[in-house]
């Protein structure tokens, strides 16, 4: 896919650069047979006006058609093809003293030369050519060779290098263009993938979490109290239901790319944190929450890093007890989870992807977040989000 141009600080500025390429045949047999013409047709018109021998004719003929014939070849050796046009167009300005038309097939030659990344070869070519022509003239004092002849001459060479270098850098800036463009799709690529893992961790890790913990319950409690059994059951069955509409979502926003369905779950946002806390088996969860308004994005953030702050503390932890703040403070919106358990949930048989996905949260709304041992004992979970520059 293609994009439109963009700004950014190493990014493509303003609209793309033009982006046609005309066909093969095209560009291989259109300077063939716009040379061809143009040069056998002058060099019969010379053999017309002119007594020339038999031999001669025939080289005259030779030399028209050498040119155009050798640009067939131009796709493959560029080089040696604007080597040999050049040898070929300083021979014809010498078989035709009075002037005439230009030798056509120079300036494809050159052309071609620059735009397929033979410059040394098309100027080294041309110039030594040039050079050796002007001094040949010079030294064998060819009246036709005047000074205004070979200034026209080489300003009209020059204008045809001017042109090859105006249609390879204009190439060169379509494919720079294009690979950024390219390089820009990777990465947006890449960032829904680990947006799309953050979200699944969050929501399977807390489902699945809880789960377990009821699971165990029920086993425990299916003789003696089976309906404490049946309650666990009960809430096995509503957070595997929430989970399954959660991860659902989440993979129709991979399927529904370009179309205008909504979720089948919103986002989660602040509201929800008392029923994520009233979920939550085996320890005594405290919320406190003062945080009123927030964009939704920072909600979103907050509460999944204290979603799988919470999910650390039930399988990990071994804590009785855990606090859960929220609260704005100095420009920003902070969050702290602190448990009294003894596990670090960094060192997780998941490798430590919990807090990786809280951290990363956290940064791309321009806040950071710590994690460690509480004073005295337990594990602390502390983030911040600057209000300034977390507004959608």
């Amino acid at each position: 896919m293609r994009h439109p141009g963009w700004h950014g600080a190493h990014g493509w500025h303003g609209p793309p650069p033009p982006d046609w390429h005309a066909p093969k045949w095209v560009t291989l047999w259109v300077p063939v047979i716009a040379s061809f013409v143009p040069q056998i047709l002058a060099a019969v018109w010379t053999l017309r006006v002119g007594d020339f021998p038999p031999r001669e004719a025939v080289g005259l003929l030779a030399l028209a058609a050498v040119g155009p014939l050798a640009l067939i070849a131009a796709r493959r050796f560029p080089g040696p093809v604007v080597a040999v046009v050049s040898l070929a167009a300083a021979l014809d300005l010498f078989v035709n003293p009075h002037g005439g038309p230009p030798y056509v097939a120079l300036a494809f030659a050159i052309i071609s030369a620059i735009v397929r990344g033979a410059r040394v070869w098309a100027w080294v070519s041309v110039g030594a050519a040039w050079i050796a022509t002007v001094g040949a003239a010079i030294a064998l004092g060819r009246e036709e060779w005047t000074p205004g002849r070979i200034a026209a001459t080489t300003l009209g060479i020059l204008i045809v290098f001017g042109i090859g270098e105006g249609i390879r850098g204009r190439r060169e800036r379509a494919a720079e263009y294009w690979r950024l463009a390219g390089e820009r799709e990777q990465s947006e690529v890449q960032a829904e993938r680990v947006r799309i893992a953050r979200e699944l961790h969050d929501v399977l890790a807390h489902s699945l979490s809880q789960i377990n913990v009821q699971a165990g319950v029920g086993l425990h409690l299916m003789d003696r109290q089976p309906d404490k059994a049946a309650e666990a059951l009960a809430s096995i069955k509503e957070t595997s239901k929430a989970a399954l509409d959660e991860v659902r979502s989440v993979l129709g926003a991979l399927r529904s790319e370009g179309t205008t369905d909504a979720p089948l779950v919103p986002e989660p946002t602040l509201d929800r944190l008392p029923a994520l806390v009233d979920a939550i088996r085996g320890v005594d969860v405290t919320l406190d929450n003062t945080i009123v308004d927030a964009p939704k994005s920072v909600q979103l953030a907050l509460f999944r890093i204290a979603q799988e702050s919470l999910t650390n503390v039930t399988r990990h932890s071994a804590a009785r007890h855990a606090t859960v703040r929220l609260w704005a403070e100095d420009g920003g919106y902070r969050i702290e989870v602190v448990d009294d358990g003894t596990g670090a949930p960094a060192a997780s048989e998941t490798g430590g992807r919990g807090l990786l996905g809280m951290r990363e949260r956290a940064e791309l709304l321009g806040g950071h977040l710590t994690a460690g041992p509480a004073d005295g004992a337990g594990f602390r979970v502390s983030a911040t989000i600057p209000m300034e520059g977390s507004a959608t």
